[in-house]
């Protein structure tokens, strides 16, 4: 092999493909990644049995070549390469990774006992890159992140014909976004579970280009899910499990007696603030009545803290509890200037919504469901 790659290119490619590497392999091999240089680019692969990452690059090539080195440690090495060009160069036992003056030799790994990568599926429809982003990116704060709770640490994909969902939970809160897509089968329906983890990586990556998603089977153990786009191709295996039934948690319009619009950055400081002296487990307190929200938080022991934000309030006030950090991660989800809450009761889950301005009215396509916590007496 004897190949020129761009640097920037080249340590954005490899850096792609080495997030997805497992940090304690099963198998030695499997920390590996593939370097395939032929016909005028550079191919970069990833593989864990679990998920797999694939993209081409441009690269001069002189000598074609394929090897097998160490991902995390090739990626650490382009991200520092002092010049604009990284050169690899080398045969089956060792790789030259030169850059400038800089120099470094990476013993290859036996190329013939890494695992072949799967097959991408055939195509199931086609996306916008950057909504897809947008919606992963609204809900995938809610996914739990317990392993040992596998179905909580996916985000559900329900696709019905023309119109994809992605709901989320860790049973304390829930996040719901519906949106457009170009099926390839116009009367298609069926549900998956993808890794939430794998999914924002790949919906990131691949912003800003058109997103093909593949769906293989879909039986209990066997699932496969493909995407393409922007050079890029990611597999990954669907999570087996009972995914809970929780669009009931999302209260009905009739149900709700009261709503609050706020400015999203008034609230986010103010409860980032109160929060600095809330116990760990322990609720910030919200009262929503007289056309402000007052926060708060601590108690007469150690330290506590108190603000008012202004509101607009329709309806009965409200006095309620929530966790700091899932309220934070709500409001930095929406991306729009006003926040709006609807409440059923106090007790019961609100429904956390944003804005482009009051006068607008809540989007039936985006929910962000807070339980509230039981307030101290």
């Amino acid at each position: 092999m004897k190949v020129r790659v761009a640097r920037e290119v080249l340590a954005e490619a490899v850096g792609w493909v080495a997030r997805g590497l497992p940090s304690r392999p099963s198998v030695p091999i499997l920390a590996g990644m593939v370097v395939d240089a032929a016909d005028g680019q550079v191919t970069l692969s990833g593989f864990d049995y679990e998920s797999s990452a694939q993209v081409s690059v441009p690269a001069e090539v002189a000598d074609e070549g394929r090897v097998l080195v160490s991902g995390r440690l090739l990626s650490d090495i382009c991200k520092s390469m002092p010049r604009d060009s990284v050169d690899l160069s080398g045969e089956a036992a060792r790789v030259q990774v030169s850059s400038g003056a800089a120099r470094f030799v990476l013993h290859t790994l036996p190329l013939d006992e890494y695992p072949p990568l799967p097959e991408i599926p055939a195509a199931s429809g086609v996306v916008d890159g950057d909504l897809f982003a947008r919606a992963v990116a609204q809900v995938v704060s809610a996914a739990g992140r317990d392993d040992t709770l596998p179905v909580f640490t996916g985000i559900r994909m329900e696709i019905r014909g023309a119109t994809i969902s992605l709901l989320a939970t860790d049973r304390y809160r829930l996040a719901v976004r519906t949106f457009p897509w170009e099926p390839v089968d116009a009367a298609v329906e069926t549900n998956v579970l993808v890794p939430a983890k794998m999914l924002l990586d790949v919906a990131k990556a691949m912003a800003g280009h058109d997103l093909t998603l593949a769906l293989g089977s879909t039986r209990t153990g066997d699932g496969l899910i493909g995407f393409e786009g922007g050079g890029r191709h990611a597999t990954s295996r669907l999570i087996d499990g009972e995914f809970p039934k929780v669009r009931g948690l999302i209260p009905a319009e009739s149900a709700v007696t009261s709503t609050v619009t706020v400015e999203t950055a008034s609230l986010v400081e103010a409860v980032k603030r109160v929060a600095l002296v809330a116990e760990r487990a322990a609720p910030v307190r919200i009262t929503f009545a007289d056309g402000a929200a007052t926060l708060d938080a601590g108690n007469g022991e150690e330290a506590q803290a108190s603000e008012s934000v202004a509101v607009s309030l329709t309806g009965e006030p409200a006095v309620t509890g929530f966790n700091a950090g899932y309220l934070l991660d709500g409001l930095a989800s929406l991306g729009t200037p006003i926040a709006h809450f609807a409440f059923t009761q106090p007790t019961k889950p609100a429904n956390l919504t944003g804005l482009r301005s009051p006068e607008d009215t809540p989007s039936a396509d985006a929910a962000y469901i807070l339980m509230p916590m039981r307030l101290p007496t």
